[in-house]
């Protein structure tokens, strides 16, 4: 009989033990994956990409205050998320935080233009001329197969959808010209400023890529590029690559002062 008293205490013993560690797991959240908060952390991801994209496009405009209410009901987002999106925007250089008095896109001017675009076309000019020293067989044939994809789209309608289709594969092919330097430290960089200057260049894209003339234009100048490039003729790949890439600035310019924005 004791022999089955001692069993009994030790079931009873170990059920007791089991329902505090329960207790304990459901008192501890660290116990399971916050899912409350991954939640929080995407819809935070969610209003930060939305949010950009808006200001890139021009859906705000530079120095329009950025009203808390009007983005709620925008994006269908909590003041949370968006105070998150807004914090990591103001990192960025894209909106400007007013101490007591919330947030406004940030202002546009000639200066800066002018300053990020030679600064992009600069250091992209550099990295061709290092993948022209450096890249391989394969780093040839992606260029060939990127600029196949890009001279595919020879027209233009007015669908936003067709512009994003021609910028994504423009910007795939630039990646994949400058690709053969092999540092992943100057592609960061690279990243860097093509994310600054796209405010710019969203003016740029809807004033010449609806036009089947500039298109054209664009075709010829990126078969020269991959031409001069593949010919492994460093300096005049070099060259035009800088040429290409400052080719914008003149109609940005003239579209900033027509709209008021310089």
């Amino acid at each position: 009989m004791r022999g089955v008293e001692h069993i009994q205490t030790g079931v009873t013993n170990c059920a007791m033990i089991f329902t505090h560690f329960a207790k304990c797991i459901l008192m501890n959240s660290s116990f399971f994956p916050d899912e409350t908060a991954d939640a929080k952390e995407n819809l935070g991801i969610r209003a930060y990409k939305l949010l950009k994209i808006d200001i890139i496009k021009g859906i705000f405009q530079p120095d329009e205050k950025l009203r808390m209410s009007v983005l709620k009901a925008r994006y269908e987002l909590g003041i949370g998320p968006l105070r998150e999106a807004l914090s990591q925007l103001v990192a960025e250089h894209l909106v400007v935080a007013i101490s007591q008095r919330g947030y406004r896109v940030a202002p546009m001017s000639l200066a800066e233009l002018k300053d990020i675009y030679d600064a992009r076309a600069q250091v992209e000019a550099m990295m061709l001329g290092l993948a022209i020293e450096r890249g391989d067989d394969a780093w040839e044939a992606n260029i060939l197969a990127k600029s196949y994809q890009l001279a595919k789209l020879t027209e233009m309608s007015s669908s936003e959808g067709l512009l994003d289709i021609w910028d994504r594969r423009h910007s795939d092919f630039h990646t994949a010209m400058v690709a053969g330097c092999n540092s992943p430290h100057l592609m960061k960089v690279r990243a860097g400023l093509f994310d600054k200057v796209q405010r710019y260049r969203f003016l740029w894209l809807k004033e010449t890529v609806f036009s089947a003339q500039a298109l054209e234009a664009k075709r010829q100048e990126h078969a020269a590029l991959v031409d001069a490039t593949l010919e492994r003729r460093k300096d005049k790949a070099v060259s035009l690559m800088h040429e290409h890439l400052m080719s914008p600035v003149p109609i940005i310019t003239q579209v900033m002062r027509q709209q008021g924005v310089a």
